[in-house]
């Protein structure tokens, strides 16, 4: 199958300019200068792409996709995401994820989900374990559960200063670390430890523990919701500029949004390759309302209109970030030859017009 995106404005998400670009079956083929691009007579489709742009599709590595809550009783449990809501926020790849509740949740249950999903046309992962510590698995290992599990790509959401954690030690953090970066390198996966920043008053406090305290490489530690207060955020731009990576959470509200939150850093002089963005969705929420996924893509468009930020500043926090912490660029993340065709279309004020996943057009 042959897809041909003609005269379409590409950011990669880097701007490249008007570009041609060919899908073959499910990778980018060709991305050209305009009429450079061979006239085939077997393209399924040529699509005009005349004032309209082309970016990557979005990456959003923390989805309770098989919902989250249940924090106040069985009535609070959150319902499972759809493939229509992902859709509908430009997102072609996600990472699926346990959150308080790993008992009557099942990472069999997630697994099960992830498949789903990847049968409907997006790329799926997940993370084994869930708050609590020790961490559940699906092979009663950490390091077995990324060597022989093939979604599995790391831990979490591990929680540390949180009423909800276990409250882990530095000790019980460190053999974790451990056993994920060790299954990572056995299996060939990324081996990230993603963990749940609370408002407790420990606040990263761990973090920068394990940093002096250990040998494991600082990147593959990935604290989520850390805008989710001023203090907190003030010590993730720290942990930033010790070369540490930082992912901020889409839709808050009570702490810092993210499109301030991403304009703040760049006045801080914070290296913004250290960021990522992520949903939550369909995870805990004040009166039982689930997170939307669709957040993700709001804010990204804010930081752009309202932020007055340019795309190529701001996309690689939603895509190329992502894929590259996840050991996924430049499959992900990316328009280039032999990358997955993964793009989702805008037009000029950046409203979704068509998304396209490994080819294939899902919208």
């Amino acid at each position: 199958m042959l897809i041909l995106l003609r005269n379409i404005e590409c950011f990669s998400p880097a701007c490249l300019g008007r570009r041609d670009i060919v899908i073959a079956g499910s990778m980018i083929y060709r991305v050209l200068p305009p009429k450079r691009v061979p006239e085939y007579e077997l393209y399924e489709s040529v699509i005009d792409g005349t004032g309209l742009c082309a970016f990557p599709g979005l990456i959003d590595q923390h989805v309770h996709i098989t919902g989250g809550g249940g924090e106040e009783g069985f009535a609070s449990r959150l319902p499972e995401i759809t493939m229509g809501e992902i859709r509908a926020a430009g997102v072609t790849t996600l990472v699926g994820l346990l959150g308080a509740d790993g008992c009557a949740r099942s990472l069999m249950g997630l697994y099960a989900k992830a498949k789903a999903l990847e049968e409907q046309g997006i790329s799926t992962y997940v993370y084994a374990g869930s708050y609590a510590m020790p961490p559940v698995t699906f092979t009663g290992s950490m390091t077995k559960d990324l060597v022989l599990i093939d979604k599995v790509i790391g831990a979490g959401e591990i929680a540390i200063s949180d009423h909800r954690s276990s409250h882990p030690t530095l000790t019980d953090m460190i053999r974790l670390a451990c056993d994920v970066h060790l299954g990572g390198m056995l299996g060939g996966k990324a081996g990230v430890l993603h963990i749940h920043v609370g408002d407790g008053r420990g606040g990263l406090s761990l973090l920068f523990e394990m940093m002096e305290r250990s040998d494991l490489p600082i990147h593959m530690f990935i604290p989520t919701h850390v805008n989710r207060n001023p203090m907190l955020f003030s010590e993730a731009m720290d942990y930033c500029r010790a070369g540490g990576r930082v992912d901020l959470t889409a839709g808050e509200k009570a702490g810092i949004p993210v499109p301030r939150a991403i304009a703040r850093m760049i006045d801080a002089g914070i290296d913004l390759t250290r960021v990522t963005v992520s949903s939550d969705s369909n995870g805990s929420a004040p009166g039982g309302i689930p997170g939307r996924i669709q957040v993700l893509y709001d804010d990204l468009r804010d930081s752009i209109v309202f932020e007055k930020l340019k795309p190529e500043t701001v996309w690689p926090l939603f895509s190329e970030n992502v894929a590259k912490a996840l050991h996924l660029y430049p499959q992900k993340g990316a328009i280039m030859e032999g990358s997955d065709a993964d793009i989702l279309v805008t037009d000029r004020n950046f409203n979704p017009r068509m998304l396209i996943a490994k080819g294939i057009v899902l919208t």
